[in-house]
């Protein structure tokens, strides 16, 4: 079983938020959901200043066995995109939570994210 990063927050859906700095929070998907996906072939990203809601889905991954679209976790602006992606989103797969991070966000609400999961939740929730 994967082990989950203790510093990030988790989503049913399986994506991963990381507060950095003053409402400023990095984004991807998680070791389980990439590995459920396999070999990461493309990867959709939004334009740098979208507004999302939270459940609002903002991109897609594509892969050999399936494309998933991507959900925001809380309220925010998209400030940053990992530009790398766009020709090496396979990334995603070696480094989900370093290199393979897909946004960094402006958290507008920043309480929404005390309703995510820690990583003990989200390893139960993927059991």
């Amino acid at each position: 079983m994967s082990v989950f990063p203790e510093q990030l927050k988790y989503t049913a859906e399986h994506e991963w938020v990381l507060l950095e700095e003053n409402k400023v929070a990095l984004m991807g998907i998680t070791e389980h959901a990439q590995e459920s996906l396999g070999d990461i072939t493309f990867i959709e990203l939004p334009e740098v200043g979208d507004v999302f809601q939270k459940g609002d889905s903002f991109g897609v991954v594509e892969s050999v066995k399936a494309a998933s679209d991507l959900y925001f976790p809380v309220d925010g602006e998209v400030c940053a995109i990992n530009e790398a992606l766009e020709s090496a989103p396979e990334l995603v797969n070696s480094d989900p939570y370093k290199s393979g991070w897909m946004v960094k966000i402006i958290v507008h609400k920043p309480e929404q994210l005390n309703n995510l999961m820690s990583a003990s939740e989200y390893a139960a929730h993927v059991g």
